[in-house]
C-alpha cells in the first residue's frame, strides 16, 4: 500500500504523490479527451454536447478512481458518454466502440513516450551528469534528483494507466476493445452480471492482486521506450 499509510512515507513518496496528483489533473483529462475526440471524429458528438471534450479535470474526475490512483497507482476517470448509433457508417459499430476505447490508453502511452524523450534528454545534460552520485543517493534530495524523479514517475504512471485500462474487465477500456473480437452473447453476459463484475473488479484492485503481472508488463514497456529512444544519447555524444 502507499507509503503514506505503511509508515514509510519519505521524500520519494512525496514526489510520487505530487506526480499522481498531476496525473489526475492533467493526464486523466487527456485520456478522456482522447475518447471524446475520437468519438467525435467518428460522428458521435455526445461527449462534446455534454462538455466532456475538454481538458478541464473537473469534467472528468471520478472520486473513487482518483483515490485509487493516489493510493495504489492505478485509477480511472468518469467514462466518456458515447452513442455508437451516431457513428458514421464507414465502419461497424463494434469497430467504432473499440477504437474510441483504445484512444485513451494510447494517449497515455504517447504521453509516456514524450516523457521518456524528456528523461533521455535530461540524462544527457550537465545537470544530470555532474550529479549522478547525488541522484542515486538514498539520503540526498537535490534539485537534479527531483527533476529525475518527476520525469520517471510521469513515465511509469502513464504506462501503468495504459496497461491497467487495457484490462478486459468492465468498465475499463480493454473490455470495449476486446468486445470487437467477442460475440453478442459475451456482451449480454457482462450486462446481466454488471454488478458482480464491478464488485470483483474493485476487490481485485484494492487487494493489489494484479500489481505483479501489471508491473511486469509496465516494466517491459518502459524498457521498450528506453530502447527506442536510445538514439538520443548517441546524438548528444
Amino acid at each position: 500500500m502507499f507509503g503514506l499509510f505503511s509508515g514509510s512515507f519519505d521524500r520519494n513518496t512525496l514526489i510520487e504523490l505530487v506526480v499522481r496528483v498531476l496525473i489526475i489533473l492533467l493526464i486523466l483529462p487527456l485520456h478522456e479527451f482522447a475518447h471524446a475526440w475520437t468519438a467525435y471524429k467518428l460522428g458521435d458528438d455526445t461527449a462534446n454536447y455534454q462538455g466532456r471534450m475538454t481538458l478541464n479535470p473537473i469534467a472528468h474526475i471520478d472520486p473513487v478512481g482518483a483515490l485509487c490512483l493516489l493510493l495504489i497507482g492505478y485509477g480511472w476517470a468518469k467514462p466518456v458518454p458515447i452513442n455508437p448509433a451516431r457513428f458514421d457508417r464507414k465502419h461497424s459499430i463494434r469497430f467504432g466502440v473499440a477504437i474510441t476505447a483504445l484512444a485513451g490508453p494510447v494517449s497515455n502511452l504517447i504521453a509516456a513516450l514524450a516523457g521518456m524523450i524528456g528523461l533521455r534528454i535530461y540524462e544527457c545534460t550537465a545537470m544530470y551528469q555532474d550529479n549522478l552520485e547525488a541522484i542515486y543517493s538514498i539520503s540526498d534530495f537535490s534539485a537534479p534528483k527531483i527533476v529525475w524523479y518527476l520525469l520517471y514517475y510521469f513515465i511509469t504512471i502513464n504506462i501503468g494507466l495504459a496497461v491497467f485500462n487495457l484490462l478486459p474487465i468492465p468498465p475499463l477500456d480493454g473490455s470495449k476493445v476486446i468486445g470487437y473480437f467477442t460475440s453478442a452473447k459475451v456482451d449480454e453476459w457482462f450486462r446481466q452480471n454488471e454488478q458482480l463484475v464491478r464488485i470483483i473488479f474493485l476487490v481485485v484492485i484494492v487487494t493489489g492482486l494484479l500489481n505483479f503481472p501489471l508491473g511486469i508488463l509496465s516494466d517491459l514497456i518502459y524498457a521498450l521506450f528506453r530502447l527506442i529512444t536510445g538514439w538520443i544519447p548517441l546524438i548528444a555524444g
